[in-house]
């Protein structure tokens, strides 16, 4: 744990699934860079290997650039974060290798990072929210959480695929570029027929591959694209918006929070914007430069953490490619070196 006088610089890694990315940022709250590369496959879905080895060759392109964007020196940085799962295995070591590296290198501290945890306080630290419920939705993840008694808890999530894995999908196999999310966005805004689908909410936790099948069973029918990508995202987002708005009432909080890469959705945003209202509690989203996935989220996460001296010895910073966002506690949350300020 650090002085609170003492500024800390902290460079965070991020390499779980289709980004590789390097973020910089200060114990003071400032995000000094944020810079990446995405792998696209060139057909399918995500590769694991592939994506893994295009992270090899762009990793240094992007950290210069994180350095020159912070303006900063190598020997300035303080701490080392990476992003230590849950993710894709391939693509994690790769990302925590270089870490590793790094730590050695400049004789910093190595920190590993929960990535769903990172997409929260992000989102917080950029938005000002204290203590809400969370909507995170990305190609990987789909969870409502709150802090409750030192963790994040999950009230529901998704019992298969996740929202973003469904829309990317749907959209390949309707011959919509990748990534799915923001084609099918754009279709849907041209649509107004509601074509019967699947929902399916079992308790507080949803399923989209039951959504996703029957989609896909509409594309070659007598509707149109646009239709069906206006009947998925309504169907898609109306699962989502119940399961938060239960949520909310259950934990009687008084904010919502919409973080991962599929909260840049204007549709689905201005949902849980009408329950927010309901509720009388506030609504907030990530701005889209941090709403997929980046490394400074990793970089302020690492902070928030190495603030209560959660660090990690090299030869014990093993990937954890199934690391439960309510596995571990945050300290932070309650008072702390950092959000004492805020």
């Amino acid at each position: 744990m650090y002085a609170k006088d003492k500024k800390i610089v902290c460079l965070g890694i991020e390499s779980t699934a289709h980004e590789f990315s390097c973020g910089i940022a200060s114990s003071t709250g400032e995000i000094m860079a944020n810079t990446g590369r995405t792998y696209v496959p060139k057909e399918g879905g995500i590769h694991p290997r592939e994506a893994s080895q295009f992270f090899s060759t762009v990793a240094g392109d992007v950290l210069n650039e994180a350095f020159k964007e912070s303006k900063i020196k190598p020997s300035d940085i303080g701490v080392v974060a990476f992003s230590q799962g849950p993710g894709l295995g391939p693509c994690l070591r790769t990302g925590a290798t270089m870490a590793r590296a790094l730590s050695i290198q400049l004789s910093v501290p190595l920190v590993g990072v929960n990535h769903c945890i990172a997409h929260i306080e992000i989102g917080k630290h950029v938005t000002g929210v204290k203590d809400p419920v969370t909507l995170y939705v990305s190609g990987g993840n789909t969870i409502v959480t709150a802090y409750e008694s030192g963790k994040y808890r999950i009230f529901g999530e998704t019992l298969d695929i996740a929202i973003g894995n469904c829309l990317d999908v749907f959209a390949r196999a309707a011959n919509l570029p990748y990534p799915g999310g923001p084609i099918v966005e754009k279709l849907a805004k041209k649509g107004h027929n509601l074509i019967q689908l699947p929902y399916i909410v079992k308790g507080m936790d949803l399923s989209f591959s039951g959504l996703l099948t029957a989609a896909i069973r509409t594309i070659n029918g007598d509707y149109t694209i646009e239709d069906i990508c206006f009947s998925v995202q309504e169907y898609a987002f109306s699962m989502l918006t119940e399961v938060t708005e239960r949520a909310l009432a259950h934990t009687e909080k008084k904010e919502i929070l919409l973080t991962g890469g599929v909260a840049a959705n204007k549709r689905l945003q201005e949902m849980l914007r009408s329950i927010s209202s309901e509720h009388n509690a506030q609504f907030f989203t990530v701005p889209a430069k941090y709403a997929g996935d980046n490394g400074a989220m990793i970089a302020w996460t690492g902070l928030l953490a190495y603030s209560y001296g959660r660090t990690v010895p090299v030869e014990k910073s093993y990937v954890r490619q199934r690391w439960r966002l309510d596995a571990t506690t945050v300290p932070w949350v309650k008072g702390g070196a950092i959000n004492a300020s805020h």
